[in-house]
């Protein structure tokens, strides 16, 4: 999928391009909603209303881990180079935190959930951080 992104957007621009998936995994759900959290309620759905989904369909959940997980692929024309980052946590039923967007209410890391942190914490964690920064280090070597 990421492949045909990025090469679909360089034939429209004939530029490098960067595409980007990311989404939310959640294990007890066999990793929903996954690249679809952004319309996991819905099309049209807001963040409460994927929140509010989510901890619904995790009332039983014995397991409450998830990750959020980046996949970023290049393409120059000729060579894709794809990168992944990953961030670890689990799932609140009570939103907590005023920062953030998404799931970050509902996404806790060590204690505090990705809305209450700075947006400074939050960057030092980021899962698209880590797959820009090992995507940097592979385009690097060519």
């Amino acid at each position: 999928m990421q492949k045909k992104k990025a090469q679909e957007c360089y034939e429209v621009f004939k530029f490098p391009i960067i595409s980007d998936d990311s989404g939310l995994f959640v294990d007890a759900l066999g990793g929903q909603p996954g690249v679809h959290s952004k319309r996991y309620a819905g099309l049209s759905s807001s963040d409460v209303e994927n929140n509010q989904k989510l901890i619904n369909k995790l009332k039983t959940a014995e397991n409450l881990s998830a990750f959020f997980k980046t996949v970023l692929c290049y393409f120059d024309g000729l060579n894709f180079i794809t990168s992944e980052g990953v961030l670890k946590g689990n799932i609140v039923f009570q939103p907590r935190g005023k920062n953030g967007f998404g799931y970050d209410p509902i996404f806790e890391v060590s204690g505090k959930t990705l809305a209450e942190m700075t947006l400074n914490e939050k960057s030092n964690i980021s899962h698209r951080k880590l797959a820009a920064l090992e995507l940097f280090g592979k385009l690097n070597e060519i």
